[in-house]
């Protein structure tokens, strides 16, 4: 586990390799393009990154389909790019994860083909069931991404477990054999010299012994038997002690519909923890039902619930990672925000949860602003689960409904190419782009912010740079006002140093605003704000403010 808990200075950029710089002009973002953009990402003041993972693979799933752990796709540029760029950003003070994919694998990879035709030792290597009597599924489980959780396989004449695309095999982690590659692949990496990783799903790789049926959840069957599963604490304890613990290396873990006391059993800090940071989906929430594509309005104050749970919650006892955007969510602007105010409701955005308590993650493109994607096909869409749910979820609704839905939910809108300039194809890429640019690229887009002290990008700047230079930031309380605003989000933190105020609006309109009883605010620093004249008995739309106190 990281040493000194370095990754709670740290700010990390993630990257979705293929859509985030192409560096050889065949169209599909690489390792090169993120080489000669290292210098960018650290200029915003992050000082890590995380991969999306860059393993060859069919790419059903964008990648999370891996047909090879020990190895970079040719399309990304190979392993003599990826070690350039890991120096590369090690001579630049910056630290490198990589997403580790072992809940399941592509029905390409080495292990299923050999486990598909029983040969040992990977017979047993992935989770195998022979049809009920009556010639029904082994269980009533639901994939996440494609119908039922078994798909039938002809050459072992079994189903197997998919618990989302069809081509990805979930392992039978049960099987020591199997732990034992996990912990290879992991040693591999750290060896080389990665500095840890996002562990993808992590909480689903124990499965309930014996498989039963689920007569509990209405929807998404097998939910909670393939959810902290029985055996879930063990093996994460084990690949602590036999590969983590012998590495200085962070460890994030991604847990669908985790709770704050849930999470305290895998990351409280003074019970030997086996994770360092969960990565909790409820700040997802605040638009929809279970999924993005369940859309209801957008209501502020399940957000700051959200926000203020998990900080109070994890006070003293664990470590917060911080997120509003990642590649499997739609754009923050067109969801919690407005496009009509993009550019302050970008930096709104930015405030909230720059400056709570834990570690921040920016996802690529977050930093400009970028918006949703509103093809006119559902045929554009490349994502799998996006797809499915538009040819086989509320098929009785017209087809602009049905359209409407993925305008809301899909995460394809996270993975249209970074806009770096007005020039063609949005500077992405001298070729013809592997996926869709947003159409708004020429006002949205890196090189004209650059140029402009104002944007959206320049202000990611200052209020990245702010909060490292802010002990409060770090090491204050935190403490919510006015929750049941429906308008603003006020939340101080405060040390012996220093006290801050933040207060963002979430509103599209001018409206009256009074400081929290005890702050004085004419005896302020406003640090940060993202209108140039600022009232203080009112907030401008989507105004925020960030007020310090010295003591």
């Amino acid at each position: 586990m990281a040493i000194n808990n370095w990754y709670k200075d740290k700010v990390f950029y993630q990257i979705w390799p293929r859509s985030f710089k192409d560096g050889n002009g065949d169209g599909m973002g690489d390792l090169y393009g993120v080489y000669e953009k290292l210098d960018y990402i650290k200029s915003l003041g992050c000082d890590g990154i995380w991969f999306s993972p860059l393993y060859p693979s069919p790419g059903v799933d964008c990648g999370y389909d891996i047909s090879d752990y020990y190895n970079i796709a040719e399309e990304f540029g190979g392993m003599d790019a990826f070690r350039k760029v890991l120096d590369g950003a090690h001579e630049r003070g910056m630290k490198v994860i990589m997403d580790l994919v072992v809940n399941h694998t592509s029905d390409q990879h080495e292990w299923f083909q050999k486990s598909r035709q029983r040969i040992d030792p990977y017979t047993d290597y992935y989770i195998w069931r022979p049809a009920k009597k009556n010639g029904k599924l082994p269980n009533n489980w639901d994939s996440l991404f494609e119908g039922k959780a078994w798909a039938w396989d002809e050459v072992r004449q079994e189903y197997y477990m998919h618990l989302f695309a069809i081509q990805q095999a979930d392992l039978n982690m049960d099987n020591p054999l199997v732990r034992e590659e996990v912990k290879n692949i992991l040693r591999f990496w750290l060896d080389m010299g990665v500095d840890g990783f996002r562990e993808d799903v992590i909480t689903f790789i124990s499965k309930k012994d014996g498989l039963p049926d689920d007569y509990i959840m209405p929807a998404s069957k097998g939910f909670l038997y393939f959810n902290h599963g029985p055996h879930l604490h063990e093996y994460l304890e084990e690949f602590k002690r036999d590969v983590f613990s012998k590495y200085d290396c962070m460890i994030l873990a991604e847990a669908p519909m985790v709770t704050p006391k849930k999470a305290l059993e895998y990351i409280t800090e003074d019970n030997n923890p086996v994770l360092d940071m969960m990565i909790q989906f409820s700040t997802q929430e605040a638009d929809c039902l279970f999924t993005d594509f369940n859309h209801v309005p957008f209501n502020l104050r399940k957000l700051k619930r959200a926000f203020s749970k998990w900080q109070t919650k994890l006070e003293g006892k664990g470590w917060n990672m911080l997120y509003l955007e990642n590649h499997d969510h739609p754009r923050m602007v067109s969801r919690y925000g407005s496009e009509k105010f993009r550019d302050e409701s970008a930096k709104t955005l930015a405030v909230s949860y720059l400056f709570q308590k834990g570690t921040p993650f920016v996802y690529q493109g977050q930093e400009i602003g970028m918006s949703n994607w509103y093809p006119t096909d559902p045929e554009m869409y490349e994502d799998v689960q996006t797809r499915w749910q538009y040819f086989n979820v509320g098929t009785k609704k017209s087809p602009e409904k049905r359209l409407q839905r993925l305008w809301h939910g899909s995460r394809d809108s996270a993975r249209t190419p970074v806009q770096w300039s007005n020039e063609e194809n949005a500077g992405f890429s001298t070729g013809t782009p592997w996926f869709y640019v947003n159409e708004n690229y020429k006002d949205v887009n890196v090189a004209a912010q650059e140029e402009d002290e104002k944007s959206v990008l320049n202000f990611y700047r200052k209020a990245i740079a702010l909060r490292k230079n802010l002990s409060s930031v770090k090491n204050g309380n935190y403490k919510e006002y006015g929750k049941n605003s429906k308008s603003f989000y006020t939340y101080s933190r405060e040390d012996e140093n220093e006290k801050l105020l933040v207060v963002c609006s979430f509103v599209g309109k001018t409206k009256a605003w009074k400081a929290p009883r005890g702050f004085d605010l004419l005896n302020a620093e406003l640090l940060l704000c993202n209108y140039a004249m600022s009232n203080r008995a009112t907030l401008a739309p989507y105004e925020c403010r960030v007020y310090c106190w010295k003591k």
